[in-house]
């Protein structure tokens, strides 16, 4: 059986490291480390070493130039102290068997970096952005989610819904045009959907849908089902006492699943 080796990435304003390394612990990871940026430059930490890659949330910048804008540019073009470039070590562990996840602005990160959606495999092409929510503030409360059964993402595999925290000011997801929408809706990209609870259904309609985005996204997936981008937070609801009911006894899936599906996917390949 494999392991599951856990690599959490952060620094420059990430601040929910901790959490998602916890959570990806209680799941079942064999190895979790956490690392900043600033390792992988120096080459303290190989990617290629671990087959769960984190990207967590926080004010990553913060903010400035657009919710991930600068990480994305970041990435794309460092290199570390050898001269490896840091673009080309994510391709290298893309073309393997291993996963991605990202949560709040390490899905807004993805998106821009042209992991999500990745159509027709084209990877690091960048497709969609995610901008202000329509609200046009910041928003910071519980929502419930609709898994698409039809998705290849491994990470929301027989799940049916989750209730989880979002928080965060820019989490509408901006297709460049409508044939991408089209397409990211037809290959059944569409991860996870704000949903109204009454009806069960998705929705654009604030405030069941935090940001506006179309077609009620919450979450993308890629064509391979590896990579799962998210603007709620999973790993802010790893007990049941997070739950703001829990106190009479309301509860739903703990948001640790999402890891947990990752993992017993690692431990299957």
């Amino acid at each position: 059986m494999a392991q599951a080796k856990v690599l959490v990435i952060t620094g420059y304003g990430t601040n929910c490291e901790r959490e998602s390394a916890y959570a990806a612990k209680k799941a079942g990871a064999d190895e979790v480390q956490i690392c900043f940026f600033s390792d992988l430059i120096q080459e303290k930490i190989n990617i290629q070493k671990f087959n769960f890659l984190i990207f967590p949330g926080g004010f990553l910048d913060g903010d400035d130039l657009g919710a991930a804008q600068a990480a994305a540019i970041r990435w794309k073009y460092s290199k570390t102290i050898s001269g490896k470039s840091l673009k080309k070590e994510l391709e290298s562990f893309l073309k393997e068997n291993k996963i991605i996840l990202g949560i709040c602005n390490g899905f807004q990160l993805l998106a821009k970096l042209g992991l999500l959606p990745a159509l027709n495999n084209n990877y690091f092409e960048r497709q969609v952005s995610l901008s202000y929510n329509d609200s046009a503030k910041f928003e910071d409360r519980w929502v419930y989610l609709k898994i698409n059964p039809q998705s290849p993402c491994i990470f929301t595999k027989d799940l049916d819904f989750l209730y989880l925290p979002v928080r965060h000011g820019e989490g509408k997801v901006i297709p460049f045009n409508k044939e991408i929408l089209t397409k990211i809706q037809k290959n059944n990209l569409i991860a996870l959907q704000y949903m109204d609870p009454k009806t069960k259904s998705p929705t654009e309609k604030y405030p069941e849908n935090p940001n506006g985005s179309p077609l009620g996204i919450a979450g993308l997936t890629d064509p391979s089902g590896r990579i799962l981008g998210l603007m709620p937070h999973p790993e802010a609801y790893n007990h049941r006492t997070n739950h703001p009911a829990w106190t009479r006894n309301i509860s739903s899936p703990l948001g640790t699943v999402i890891f947990e599906k990752g993992i017993e996917y690692l431990k299957s390949s």
